[in-house]
């Protein structure tokens, strides 16, 4: 088996590679690049990155190739994020580079030659006729036997089965996940007894291809400022005043200049150029309970009944919390997810995803839309 390993310079794809070796394989590794050259502020942490994952590929003598796809990235997921800043919506740039340039670009460029692309994601390919049943019901999810699912880890902290959650059956039938049975703590351990060189380095925050500078200044390049009153929507008085609603999400609260808070953004008003908030921790206007999901993606395939009501968890955003509800297909074709609890901050342009009953298969996922 010829396996491509992708070398982030982090701690988790080195010891990827390291349990990897000591199974008697020998994958080629790739740093795939996508800060800019010719921005000093946008040149991520490349040198850094890629002088860790030399030293790696030393260590166990496997070749190491830099793939430049800026050119991809800037194309395809910057653009994506910007298109659906400038329209008011919350986008994941992570989940889009997954899709687009880990297993996309990557893919055209270099990964069709292998069978396996490697990744040190925290997640599991469940394979062959493994049926996951819920404990609670005894009901399962027929997994068929030619097909691919994308299993959650067993670390809820860690667990990165929402960043990939638009992968195509294609791609998710090539991925290979070795610490997709570890906990982050093990993984940490492993490489501090291995004395491989990434062990202490923190893991990354954020977007990459932000580098030094934050968010908010870089979504100013592309859109600028536009001065917008910020108002509570209770009583309809201006409280303050924003810069631009493209540098807001539904859900809030720090970054927000008003005192006497804490002060949630609610709603949006883009043509306007007006920012809605509401005041206090227990308001029930930052809660909603139900959403639709808008082209929603399936990972492997439909595991679902035809019409009626499922029972699912599901999250709303990147967290160690899987939340419970019920999904039900629209006469659009769309599904729509009715949560037991409450849920803040429901944001337009994130991505919900979508998991069986308990937890252990992410079935897909799709933009939220209210």
């Amino acid at each position: 088996m010829n396996i491509a390993l992708l070398l982030s310079g982090g701690v988790d794809s080195a010891v990827a590679t390291h349990l990897l070796v000591e199974r008697g394989l020998r994958p080629d590794l790739f740093y795939i690049k996508i800060g800019m050259d010719d921005d000093e502020d946008l040149t991520c942490t490349a040198e850094e990155d890629i002088e860790l994952c030399q030293a790696i590929a030393r260590r166990y003598g496997l070749p190491l190739e830099v793939i430049d796809l800026q050119k991809e990235y800037w194309e395809r997921v910057v653009s994506y994020t910007m298109d659906h800043v400038k329209q008011g919506l919350t986008p994941n740039p992570d989940v889009m580079c997954n899709r687009l340039i880990k297993f996309g670009a990557f893919e055209e460029k270099i990964g069709h030659a292998y069978d396996r692309i490697c990744t040190g994601h925290y997640a599991r390919v469940v394979r062959d006729d493994e049926v996951f049943a819920d404990p609670r019901s005894g009901e399962s999810i027929d997994l068929s036997s030619s097909a691919s699912w994308l299993g959650t880890a067993p670390d809820p902290i860690k667990d990165q089965t929402d960043f990939l959650a638009q992968l195509d059956a294609h791609q998710v039938g090539k991925i290979m996940l070795p610490l997709g049975h570890l906990r982050k703590e093990q993984v940490r351990q492993i490489a501090l007894d291995n004395k491989l060189a990434p062990a202490r380095r923190k893991d990354s925050q954020g977007i990459c291809f932000l580098g030094k500078i934050n968010y908010n200044d870089f979504v100013r390049r592309f859109l600028g400022e536009r001065v917008g009153d910020v108002i509570e929507l209770e009583t309809g008085k201006k409280v303050g005043e924003h810069r631009g609603y493209w540098f807001h999400t539904i859900g809030q609260r720090k970054g927000l200049g008003l005192g006497g808070g804490p002060w949630f953004v609610v709603k949006k008003d883009l043509e306007q150029n007006i920012l809605y908030v509401s005041h206090g921790y227990d308001n029930l206007l930052q809660y909603g309970r139900s959403f639709n999901i808008a082209g929603f993606h399936f990972l492997t395939g439909d595991p679902w009944p035809s019409s009626g009501s499922i029972d699912v968890t599901f999250k709303v955003r990147h967290t160690d919390r899987w939340r419970t509800g019920v999904l039900t297909r629209t006469e659009e074709g769309g599904f729509h997810i009715d949560g037991d609890d409450p849920i803040q901050g429901i944001a337009p342009g994130q991505f919900g995803v979508v998991y069986s009953r308990d937890g252990r298969i992410c079935i897909g996922s799709g933009e939220i839309a209210i």
